[in-house]
């Protein structure tokens, strides 16, 4: 399956969005800095990286950014909140979610793992 780079700002909302993906056969790797960050892309060739849907969206846009810098060949998959919208315009993937983890996930992880190059 696929090897996903988890971030976010909530620790109980990444522990529950780790469980599940866990469960579906995925690896993740957590990273709530940017110091973990790029340690875990120096260490790892991810083939996801979830933004979490707690980080405002201009983090958002500076995760995605240091992602894109740090970690090669990785498809972006963005969580918002149903109320809001999309705050990364150019991520692979979306998925509004209503709670705090959207079952959903593990299934687009695995398709988004299937696009990935290394």
């Amino acid at each position: 399956m696929a090897l996903v780079l988890c971030t976010g700002a909530d620790p109980e909302v990444m522990k529950e969005r780790e469980r599940l993906l866990e469960r579906a056969g995925h690896q993740v790797v957590m990273a709530t800095n940017e110091k973990e960050l790029s340690a875990a892309c120096s260490q790892h060739r991810f083939d996801v990286a979830i933004i979490g849907q707690t980080l405002k969206p201009l983090m958002k846009q500076h995760v995605v950014d240091l992602v894109r810098q740090h970690c090669s060949n990785i498809k972006i998959l963005e969580l918002y909140p149903s109320a809001d919208s999309r705050a990364i315009e150019d991520a692979d993937s979306w998925i509004a979610v209503p709670g705090s983890v959207p079952p959903e996930l593990a299934n687009r992880v695995a398709e988004l793992a299937a696009q990935a190059i290394h």
